[in-house]
């Protein structure tokens, strides 16, 4: 027993949940690298110039930021959307998360409202969540800002406007994530940070970012809700 995550989760009033780890492994069928593969073949069908870190990149938000930081709207607006299209496509052999379905179905069912808040497009979100019949329990869904990777988290903005839509204070706020742009996005907007360590190597580097509270199964923060339904 988790004794900071059964406090931490009543002194909130609202679960905010990164997709892609806590909910999902959106790339379990359709592997990440792979699609960072075909979103530099896009690059290079549009004459751009593609350095070999880049070309080896295999997290493909990595090969957008990068597509974003060259400032090139054209080039850029065709990466998003040839990402968008790999991300629905993804989703349909997304693997889901044990214990991610139980986590949402409880906080419904303890009255907390529930949000996603991804670095992936919404569009593959919210496909997801109707084909798993989540989509019911889950608003909003805040997914990546189209062609504009500056605003993925760690910026707060996509987390605040989940914590507008939840209308809980943020600091009535909880974001589940696995990666350090969660709890440092977390931390960024007033809201409390619980580390999904879904890795080992995870558990201390989640701990030094400043998380409330740090997880390696999505079963226990479902125990805990589920205690109180």
């Amino acid at each position: 027993m988790n004794p900071d995550l059964g406090r931490l989760l009543g002194e909130v009033g609202a679960l905010l949940l990164d997709f892609d780890g806590p909910v999902c492994s959106i790339f379990a069928g359709y592997p990440a690298p792979q699609v960072a593969a075909e979103l530099v073949d896009v690059l290079r069908r549009h004459r751009v110039e593609v350095p070999p870190d880049l070309a080896s990149e295999p997290d493909p938000l990595e090969v957008l930021r990068r597509t974003g930081a060259a400032r090139d709207q054209g080039v850029m607006r065709v990466v998003e959307d040839a990402l968008c299209a790999a991300e629905r496509r993804a989703a349909e052999s997304a693997e889901p998360t044990p214990y991610g379905r139980e986590v949402i179905v409880a906080a419904r069912q303890v009255g907390m409202p529930v949000a996603v808040v991804s670095n992936n497009s919404a569009g593959a979100v919210t496909a997801y969540l109707a084909a798993r019949r989540l989509a019911t329990h889950v608003s909003p869904v805040v997914g990546r800002a189209y062609a504009d990777p500056d605003r993925m988290k760690p910026n707060p903005k996509p987390i605040l406007q989940a914590v507008r839509a939840v209308d809980e204070p943020p600091h009535r706020c909880v974001l589940v994530g696995d990666s350090l742009s969660d709890i440092d996005g977390a931390r960024a907007a007033g809201v409390r940070a619980i580390g999904y360590a879904n890795r080992p190597a995870k558990v201390e580097r989640f701990r030094a970012a400043g998380a409330d509270t740090v997880i390696t199964s999505m079963g226990e923060v479902a125990r805990v809700l589920i205690e109180h339904v």
